[in-house]
């Protein structure tokens, strides 16, 4: 059983990058992904959502569907609309819903970071948006070529995004772990001052050409 209310302090501090790479897996989401304000971060469960561009009704029914410890992961298509604003950021939050990642746009950065509601997105766009396509929610989306499905765990900070699927957890978040430790020890030496080249043996892979 995953317990992201024990281990959300950890994931942040161990960060997005860490979780990627001890994953061995392309758990990323695309670059185009960044926080709507400084200093945002998020962790919680996936609850995937499908919009049609321009249109934000989905993103109401993804309210009403969502919980304590949830994050909205939309597929908006990428879209520069503002999908999301303070007035739905007020009414996830008194859902205990932690926050947004959209492939499309947000507004009102202002009052998100006010709120301290972390917002995730691929645009800053003011543009209004219709509400006539219900969407789906809790189904399977892709963003980017990267599949979401409802459960899997969302970790965001000012590095990027990745998703880790559910039933991967336990062993990310050991690998993660044994690799800060690492990590820990490499800056040990590093500090000592010796060369990145031997800390982590790449001279092994050849030398580069220099001037006679």
């Amino acid at each position: 059983m995953i317990d992201l209310d024990a281990d959300a302090a950890e994931l942040l501090r161990l960060g997005t990058a860490t979780l990627y790479e001890a994953s061995r897996s392309d758990c990323f989401l695309d670059a185009a992904f960044r926080p709507a304000w400084d200093g945002a971060q998020l962790v919680g469960r996936a609850v995937p959502v499908a919009a049609q561009a321009g249109d934000n009704l989905a993103l109401h029914h993804g309210i009403a569907a969502a919980g304590d410890g949830d994050v909205l992961v939309v597929d908006g298509g990428g879209a520069p609309f503002g999908y999301w604003g303070e007035v739905m950021a007020v009414a996830a939050q008194a859902r205990g819903i932690r926050g947004l990642v959209i492939d499309g746009g947000v507004r009102d950065t202002v009052q998100l970071a006010g709120l301290g509601f972390p917002a995730f997105s691929t645009s800053i766009s003011i543009r209004g948006t219709i509400k006539q396509w219900p969407g789906t929610v809790g189904l399977p989306i892709t963003l980017r070529g990267r599949v979401v499905r409802r459960g899997d765990v969302v970790v965001a900070d000012r590095d990027g995004v990745v998703v880790l699927p559910a039933e991967r957890y336990d062993e990310v978040l050991a690998a993660s772990r044994d690799r800060a430790e690492k990590e820990d020890a490499y800056m040990a030496r590093l500090r000592e001052g010796e060369l990145t080249l031997d800390v982590y043996d790449f001279r092994r892979l050849g030398a580069p050409v220099t001037p006679a």
